[in-house]
């Protein structure tokens, strides 16, 4: 992102501000089959201020990073604010003032690769899928890097300059079976530039080699018995479940809406097994997929804990938020482009792991599934949730039997929760999730694996 000073403006502020200069930077590359289908690289970049007055914001944003464009974007936003607050008089008074300095550049010391060696990597990773699996009908690799960087300076002194990058690649395996297809996707990657995320393609024939003999067993596999079942629900799930069914309820603008976790904090809403935060930035000791030390309002971000041994315990808050329900602001306001107002996010959201082994978890179910992988999926403010499960196994008398086709599960959310009966004591997280309220943004999904009660679909 070209060099800027934002610090030279800060005169211009006449009310609390908010001045943040943003870059988003992408590389895609596809290949279908051997071919490459996609191969771009973007960059999306400006400048954006927010202001606020007495509980009315004013936002403008700019693809320009000039004086001129600066300081019109200022006085377009700070004039927005004063419109609004003439109209709206709202009279909610001051932000909380939480000023910190932060910089966190995960930026690679390895030289970068060009976009010619980017396509080259893609296909030596295909040329081995075709020598190691020929039986395949389909094969596709899907590379992506988003680079966001962000320079922000607020009126109540805080100033923070982040890059965090993440680097992916996913790849789809199709198989015919009886004249249909069945496929199977994996992810790879994660947090980092991509020379840090990989090193080489031979990084993840491990991985597709597992991905391999899970496709080759899904494609003998059953459909499951629709009904409500024990389930083992793995990571993955456990993850998109905390997420998209819990999460989002928790996110203090939606239970100012009406989600249903309002009328639950400080009551049992999980299992005592169940403890669930959005982790800030390090999670056990260890950075977490999608790190913020800062979010777009200033804020130093602090882990969120939303339930504790099965208790509701609080919200995800920007400084509104914290200042309507009289905590203190959570780090939770993020914006995905520079032309986006920063709204309450989740950063990494993960269930706390426990104490048991998943073979114990597995072998302690008489007659139900052990569900690994996750599709898309939906959730509403009433925690009522259903996800797509692409690859799972029977579990008969404590043994993993045959692998079943794609199925859901559904359910709401907080009650599943409190049939959790075992947590896993490992932790895993996933690597490539985004959110798409509003905005897509990256975050980070994950935990334990968990026992539970669950529907799960049929044929």
């Amino acid at each position: 992102m070209r060099n800027v000073d934002l610090r030279e403006f800060s005169g211009l502020f006449k009310a609390y501000t908010e001045l943040r200069a943003q870059e988003n930077r992408t590389v895609s590359i596809l290949a279908v089959k051997g071919s490459i289908a996609s191969n771009s690289r973007t960059d999306i970049g400006g400048i954006s201020a927010r202001v606020y007055k007495d509980g009315s914001w004013g936002f403008a944003s700019s693809p320009d990073l000039s004086r001129e464009a600066i300081t019109s974007v200022i006085k377009a936003a700070s004039e927005n604010a004063a419109f609004l607050d003439s109209r709206e008089k709202k009279g909610k008074g001051a932000l909380p003032s939480t000023p910190v300095t932060s910089e966190n550049l995960f930026k690679t010391t390895k030289p970068r690769l060009s976009q010619k060696e980017l396509v080259e990597f893609v296909r030596e990773i295909d040329n081995h899928i075709l020598k190691a699996y020929p039986n395949l009908s389909s094969r596709t690799i899907s590379l992506n890097c988003l680079d966001m960087e962000k320079i922000l300076l607020t009126s109540d002194g805080s100033y923070s300059h982040s890059l965090i990058p993440r680097s992916t690649i996913r790849v789809t395996m199709t198989v015919e079976k009886d004249g249909k297809p069945v496929d199977l996707s994996s992810v790879y990657g994660g947090l980092g530039q991509f020379e840090d995320a990989f090193e080489s393609p031979g990084d993840i024939y491990g991985g597709l080699q597992t991905h391999f003999e899970h496709l080759m067993k899904k494609s003998e596999g059953v459909f499951a018995d629709a009904g409500v079942k024990t389930c083992v629900l793995d990571a993955e799930l456990a993850g998109i479940l905390a997420h998209e069914a819990i999460g989002h309820t928790t996110e203090a603008d939606l239970v100012l809406g009406g989600s249903v976790a309002g009328p639950l904090l400080n009551k049992e809403a999980a299992s005592p097994l169940v403890t669930l935060v959005d982790f800030a930035n390090t999670a056990l000791g260890v950075t977490c997929p999608v790190p913020v030390y800062v979010d777009d309002e200033g804020t130093r971000a602090e882990d969120a804990v939303l339930i504790e041994k099965g208790i509701l315990k609080g919200y995800m808050h920007s400084k509104e938020s914290a200042a309507h329900f009289g905590v203190a602001p959570t780090g939770n306001a993020r914006a995905f482009q520079f032309s986006d107002e920063p709204l309450i996010r989740m950063r990494n959201t993960a269930i706390l792991p426990g104490t048991s082994k998943l073979a114990d978890m597995i072998a302690s179910v008489d007659d139900g599934y052990y569900l690994i992988r996750p599709s898309n999926g939906q959730a509403d403010s009433t925690s009522e949730f259903m996800f797509g499960v692409t690859l799972g196994y029977e579990i008969k008398n404590g043994k993993l039997g045959r692998a079943i086709r794609d199925t859901t599960i559904s359910g709401v959310a907080f009650e599943l929760l409190k049939s959790v009966t075992m947590v896993s004591d490992d932790m895993k997280w996933t690597c490539a999730g985004m959110c798409g309220k509003k905005q897509a943004i990256p975050v980070g999904m994950g935990g334990p694996a968990i026992k539970c009660v669950v529907s799960i679909g049929g044929r």
